[in-house]
């Protein structure tokens, strides 16, 4: 007997709750039928279902960091409030104006409505829920404290992206005012020297030496300029291939960047704040304390922290206690391995853990603001060698002209 196939489809639909506010949304299935079953279960009158024609784009890449953010905190907010999961997670897709992160937290519903929990329905949705995340909200679950946890997370989530957040500002503005730099410069070499370079052909004199290697330069950047820019994006793609498949390449680069001046202080800030917040978290979550340094281990964004936390975790889990392991690890300050002493010692290590990230926060941020003040002047003086260079290099031949007219 052949089996029947169904294709499912999203279906916008209407209705009434059990407190007889109106409400809508979107649910996937294989008939009206089924969507009216789905919605019975949630105490949900059906009103208007109505097929949709195509599919909306499913969740993806386009979801950020910062709506996830968001949906925690919107969830955490309405269950301590009272409202029920699957009302709450509706109330949130509602709210969503992004179509992906509609359709995200839609799927999640509907996952729970199938019966399973809210942790095993984020773990269906790995490239936005990673396991720390997960493991956090079963923890909750487990304990009744679900609104707890949610609230936790969510101060979690805000303070790791507000991190990310300044050392990206810090990376980026420099990296884009010299690649502005890079391309005034490149233009002016292959498009402005030229139309020099004929004028200075009707001077009977010789030039400066100045002038003859910026032309030169000219001359080669327009005849193999092309050619270099291939190869660079080349050795880009292949680089960020090998990067992403070489544990020894990533762990050489991450080493080699915290040796940097100013660059370097920030990365090992960052990771000590974000060792600090995670641990903190996982902990007042009532993990236990060596699976929290495994989820910590891949929160330092950073493979020289996150190879010491793997060897404090092994270190922790002789019996050495966890001061004396970060001590030993050789990457932490005194001031971190002090307070997590104190912590320990007064069984408040959860507390500690996060004045220890804010105090590191604020240090990362303090260095931003560093940072900037004292790239502006920097990179100021690089345009003005740059460009300025260029203009002098053309002009020179015409100042030396005048002298001798």
């Amino acid at each position: 007997m052949a089996t029947q196939t169904f294709k499912t489809s999203i279906y916008r639909w209407e209705g009434t709750d059990f407190n007889g506010a109106h409400v809508r949304g979107e649910l996937t299935a294989d008939s009206h039928a089924m969507i009216r079953v789905q919605l019975r279960r949630q105490g949900i009158t059906a009103g208007k279902i109505q097929r949709c024609d195509g599919r909306e784009p499913r969740p993806g890449k386009s979801v950020k960091a910062l709506e996830i953010s968001l949906f925690t905190r919107q969830l955490a907010t309405l269950i301590k409030a009272g409202i029920p999961l699957l009302q709450a997670l509706e109330v949130i897709a509602n709210g969503f104006e992004h179509p992906a992160m509609r359709q995200l937290v839609t799927e999640l519903k509907q996952d729970i409505s199938a019966g399973i929990n809210l942790a095993s329905a984020l773990r269906k949705k790995p490239a936005h829920f990673d396991a720390l995340f997960c493991n956090l909200i079963e923890a909750g679950e487990q304990a009744g404290a679900l609104d707890v946890l949610l609230q936790r997370v969510a101060t979690y989530t805000e303070k790791t992206e507000v991190l990310k957040k300044k050392i990206k500002k810090a990376m980026t503005y420099p990296v884009a005012v010299l690649l502005v730099a890079l391309l005034v410069s490149a233009i002016l070499l292959i498009e402005v020297v030229p139309q020099f370079q004929g004028i200075f052909s009707s001077f009977d004199a010789q030039l400066p030496v100045f002038t003859l290697g910026v032309i030169a330069l000219s001359e080669w950047l327009t005849q193999y300029g092309l050619w270099m820019f291939g190869g660079v994006c080349l050795m880009f793609i292949s680089f960020r291939q090998r990067y992403k498949h070489s544990q020894s390449l990533r762990h050489r680069l991450d080493r080699w960047l915290l040796k940097l001046p100013l660059i370097g202080l920030l990365l090992h800030l960052s990771a000590i704040a974000r060792f600090a917040r995670t641990l903190s978290t996982t902990i007042a979550a009532g993990v236990p304390l060596l699976d929290a340094l495994n989820a910590v281990a891949g929160a330092t964004g950073n493979n020289v922290y996150r190879e010491a936390v793997q060897q404090l975790r092994q270190h922790v889990a002789t019996g050495s206690q966890i001061h004396v392991a970060m001590s030993a690890a050789g990457v932490f300050p005194g001031m971190a391995i002090q307070m997590t002493a104190i912590g320990e010692e007064s069984g408040t290590l959860d507390d500690m853990l996060n004045h220890v990230a804010t105090y590191y926060e604020n240090e990362v941020d303090n260095l931003v603001d560093n940072l900037t003040t004292l790239m502006e002047p920097a990179i100021m003086a690089v345009l003005g060698v740059m460009v300025g260079g260029l203009v002098i290099a053309m002009y020179l031949p015409i100042f030396k002209l005048g002298q001798v007219i």
